[in-house]
């Protein structure tokens, strides 16, 4: 779920998972939930008042926090999660929006299998280096443009999820936070590639093959359109907007800048300790995201459809999920002492030795619904978390816990950042596209017979 953030220093946020019931993780249900069934039960409702709905279930967490651990610590918590999580979140994915909004790709985009297969096969090249959110939202908008006239479309973004928004982005340390995390621990920058490219060859070939097939035939089954004479029909490729591609660069850079750059310089505030860097980097992104809104044309934006909407949407889903998922994410930090021990236990063979599978599911299944990043932790400390070890002789488990975390993280829309900011920008744009169990009923069909078979083939 995470991004290209660092995590805040826990300090005086931190819970004593180990002594909460399952009880508290009730109001993340309740975000989940909502999200999952509003939409087709009352979806008027929904649709006017998601944020509200959503404000409520986080309510439904602070309150009762407050009643029984104290107002200073559910203050304490709120402001952790508020500035060492959400913000950074927030403004990584605004600007990421801003500047990718900013950039036109022009021509005459036809979306044929052919054309179709080509972008999501350069998005997922382009996630390792740009961060599958940059990726995605640099090609959403063309691949919706160019399949406007069709239409059946909804597999296109569907598909669009499973190969940009997450497999393309488990190659390097700029594709998604857990492996971004994975390398600020030590693990080489290279590590990802040698050991995870052949996983990451199957999964996403794999996967445009069967988007060919199946969009080959959902593009024989079209209705017959009437010959249109337009100016773009002849038009070249060609890119508008183009000093928006230094500031996407630039977004990179800030965020490197972060994890690489370790400063003594650390501020307070509230228990939450907020370093030099992170804040430079969030300032960074400020600037880069009004100079892409200043710069950018008129009619760059307007051809892109440009609009906040989406934007404000993921925003206030974020915040209750931020809010009410901290008593889970510390459940699942107290490992086998906390509720989740059984989880923790089953990776670990009788032996004592780790058993990658249930180490690819067991980081897999939990970072489909919980933040991937922790997750990933959670799951390397319990490997041991001796980088040297795990780098080596136990390359098998860290590879595994990283499949884990990149690749089902397109099990569910809220798996990871940018599976939501498709489906709104795609909503936005009159797309169709599935509810939550709908979406999973597709993750389910497709994805998890691949990861079954992978789980064989290389863990």
């Amino acid at each position: 779920m995470g991004l290209f953030f660092l995590p805040g220093v826990a300090s005086a946020a931190d819970i004593d998972g180990a002594n909460l019931s399952l009880a508290w993780g009730v109001p993340f249900a309740g975000v989940l939930l909502s999200i999952a069934v509003m939409p087709l039960v009352v979806p008027n409702v929904w649709h006017h008042h998601f944020g509200k709905i959503t404000a409520g279930w986080a309510l439904a967490f602070l309150l009762p926090f407050a009643f029984y651990f104290g107002i200073h610590a559910a203050w304490v918590n709120f402001i952790h999660a508020l500035l060492a999580e959400y913000m950074p979140f927030v403004i990584l994915l605004t600007a990421l929006y801003v500047v990718a909004g900013g950039i036109y790709i022009r021509g005459s985009l036809r979306g044929t299998p052919v054309l179709n297969t080509a972008i999501l096969a350069i998005g997922a090249v382009l996630a390792s280096f740009m961060g599958t959110t940059g990726a995605s939202m640099l090609l959403i908008r063309p691949i919706i443009r160019a399949n406007a006239q069709r239409s059946s479309m909804t597999h296109v973004v569907v598909f669009f999820i499973f190969i940009v928004s997450n497999a393309g982005g488990s190659l390097t340390p700029l594709g998604d936070p857990p492996l971004f995390l994975g390398f600020l621990k030590g693990v080489p920058f290279t590590w990802t590639f040698q050991h995870i490219w052949p996983d990451t060859l199957f999964l996403v070939v794999v996967l445009l093959g069967l988007f060919f097939v199946w969009d080959t035939w959902a593009y024989r089954r079209e209705p017959a359109q009437p010959a249109k004479v337009e100016a773009t029909e002849h038009e070249r490729l060609g890119f508008d907007g183009k000093f928006n591609f230094v500031l996407l660069a630039a977004v990179v850079a800030l965020v490197l800048m972060s994890g690489i750059w370790q400063s003594p310089v650390v501020f307070d505030i509230a228990g939450t300790e907020v370093g030099l860097p992170g804040l430079l980097r969030d300032l960074g992104l400020v600037v880069v995201a009004v100079i892409s809104l200043v710069t950018t044309s008129h009619r760059v934006h307007t051809a892109n459809q440009f609009g906040w909407d989406p934007m404000f949407e993921v925003a206030k889903l974020f915040a209750g999920i931020f809010l009410t998922i901290i008593p889970v994410i510390a459940m699942l930090k107290a490992g086998t002492e906390g509720p989740f021990g059984p989880i923790v236990r089953a990776v670990t063979n009788p032996d004592g030795s780790p058993n990658p599978a249930m180490y690819f599911w067991a980081t897999g299944v939990l970072s489909s619904f919980l933040d991937n990043a922790p997750t990933y932790l959670v799951f390397f400390n319990t490997a041991g978390g001796d980088v040297l070890q795990l780098t080596t002789e136990m390359a098998t488990t860290l590879a595994a816990i990283s499949a884990g975390a990149v690749f089902m993280g397109a099990n569910t829309y809220i798996g990871n950042a940018p599976n939501m900011m498709v489906k709104a920008i795609a909503e936005d744009r009159g797309v169709r596209m599935p509810s939550f169990f709908g979406y999973m009923l597709w993750s389910v069909g497709i994805l998890i017979p691949l990861f079954v078979v992978m789980t064989f083939m290389f863990f």
